[in-house]
């Protein structure tokens, strides 16, 4: 099964149930490189269930939206992984995840374990002016920046949202140009310079060879 971001966006990912295995309950965001990873590395243990990628819209919601999840799959599976890192609940997700006996993505972000959360720690004092985007912002720049933000009705707010950045950076998680060329139109319409930055899976690759 192999939904598109969209589909992501609208109404997640459901598992199928089988005991024996590791549920990863993860960002509709990362479902496409989860996916990718498990088919490449053969990890037939590994399960994926995705809640909505626009939770990221709302962080305060995501902690009980895992709550939710994992009370509802927990029976299910032998362990249950969540591929989100803190991603701006302020510390909450880690404490509901503990409360909960599971085991969480570590990092602030997306962009932090992409990069790696060493290399990120280290950059990021010198990078407070740079915008990320991943290959799904990327795909989905539209409606996860552009429209959210209200700059289809009003593209005058841009300089006020986005005065303050410098530049551009694109994590890029894989090598395809057109997704460069789509990001270097999304540094154009933001008014920001532009770098595009091979990632790869950076730390989510590495911690999913730890789960199960």
């Amino acid at each position: 099964m192999k939904p598109d971001d969209q589909d992501l966006t609208e109404r997640g990912l459901e598992p199928t149930g089988d005991k024996g295995r590791v549920l990863l309950l993860a960002c509709g965001a990362l479902a496409h490189e989860i996916l990718t990873l498990i088919k490449a590395n053969n990890w037939s243990h590994l399960t994926l269930t995705c809640l909505p990628a626009n939770l990221h819209l709302y962080p305060k919601r995501i902690p009980t939206a895992v709550e939710q999840a994992v009370l509802k799959h927990r029976d299910d599976y032998n362990d249950i992984f969540v591929v989100y890192a803190d991603c701006g609940t302020g510390g909450l997700l880690l404490d509901m995840c503990n409360k909960l006996g599971v085991k969480m993505v570590e990092g602030p972000h997306c962009y932090s374990f992409f990069e790696g959360n060493d290399t990120f720690a280290k950059s990021s004092a010198d990078e407070i002016t740079s915008f990320y985007l991943t290959d799904f912002l990327v795909r989905q720049f539209d409606a996860f920046v552009w429209k959210p933000l209200g700059l289809e009705r009003h593209p005058e707010l841009r300089d006020m949202y986005f005065g303050n950045y410098e530049k551009l950076v694109y994590q890029a998680q894989t090598d395809v140009p057109e997704l460069d060329e789509k990001a270097r139109e999304c540094a154009d319409r933001l008014g920001l310079k532009y770098e595009r930055r091979f990632t790869g899976y950076g730390d989510l690759e590495m911690t999913l060879r730890t789960v199960g």
